[in-house]
């Protein structure tokens, strides 16, 4: 797009564009930019005058945007992302340590180890702010693709074509609150099943195969590993676990998996970030920070 479209918009048309096609609803986008949603109808229409073109349709569904709309939007996107490395780049001109750090982070690493971090963190960088992002894995992975985060902390194996530590390495365990003293027996007691990525659900699926010759007795099926663990914890059942989730003051019994090679099973945490992103100084400071923290 030519300097000569840009000229008519402005940071707050393009965070409504962006908005209103993450929602695909005007009054879920108004609410979100806690603006009325007739001042935010009549800006969109005010933009599609001054574009002579329809940039959203309206239905029953909410609102769908139209080829020429999808294109603004792209430019939308494209100048929040300059505009945001800009700012970046400039505060970062001085040897002060400050700025926003943007993370992407594994929600099971940042529900049992990112308080912490984050909490030293701040207590050396004040001037930090800190702005984190948390799902699956995968999905941290397409945030550092679309430059939305700096940094990015996953579970599992992922490509990534540029930096990468390994940050810790924990065993994979059957807990059950009832020491399991026959692992032949495990089919046929009641196992806990939680919602969890592709990538560890393939690493237990595949140790079970090559161990058991027939399926296990899944008793419940819930969607969080903290309820999957308070359900163990009662004794009503055992569950695979990564042992980032299971404390020393626990009362379960673990037992380590270990595959066909006599080897352990182990649930790998890996720092993913772009070279060029250290150039900040609030991203250099924490990828060292995080490095030495795991050393402590």
């Amino acid at each position: 797009m030519d300097k000569g479209v840009g000229a008519s918009m402005d940071e707050k048309d393009w965070v409504i564009l962006q908005t209103i096609f993450e929602e695909r609803n005007i009054s879920k986008a108004s609410e979100k930019l806690y603006i009325s949603q007739p001042a935010l109808t009549y800006r969109l229409q005010n933009l599609e005058k001054e574009f002579g073109t329809i940039i959203v349709t309206r239905g029953k569904r909410g609102v769908e945007f139209t080829s020429q709309g999808e294109y603004i939007v792209q430019y939308a996107r494209s100048m929040i992302l300059q505009l945001r490395n800009i700012k970046e780049i400039v505060q970062n001109m001085d040897k002060e340590i400050r700025g926003v750090l943007r993370i992407g982070v594994s929600g099971i690493f940042a529900r049992f180890e990112l308080p912490e971090i984050i909490r030293e963190f701040i207590r050396q960088y004040p001037n930090v702010e800190v702005n984190v992002k948390t799902g699956w894995s995968a999905e941290i992975i397409h945030l550092l693709q679309k430059e939305e985060v700096h940094l990015g902390i996953v579970r599992g194996n992922y490509i990534w074509p540029e930096e990468k530590y390994l940050f810790r390495e924990e065993p994979m365990v059957i807990a059950s609150k009832t020491p399991i003293k026959n692992l032949n027996e495990l089919p046929s007691l009641p196992r806990i099943n939680y919602e969890t990525d592709q990538t560890q659900k393939t690493l237990i699926d595949n140790w079970w195969q090559e161990t058991f010759d027939r399926p296990p007795t899944i008793r419940m099926d819930v969607n969080r590993i903290d309820t999957c663990k308070e359900m163990v914890l009662m004794g009503l059942g055992y569950a695979i676990f990564p042992s980032i989730c299971l404390k020393k003051e626990d009362d379960i019994d673990k037992i380590k998996l270990i595959n066909s090679n006599d080897e352990p099973l182990t649930r790998s945490t890996w720092l993913l970030y772009r070279e060029r992103s250290l150039s900040l100084s609030a991203v250099n400071a924490f990828a060292k920070f995080l490095k030495q923290f795991q050393k402590a």
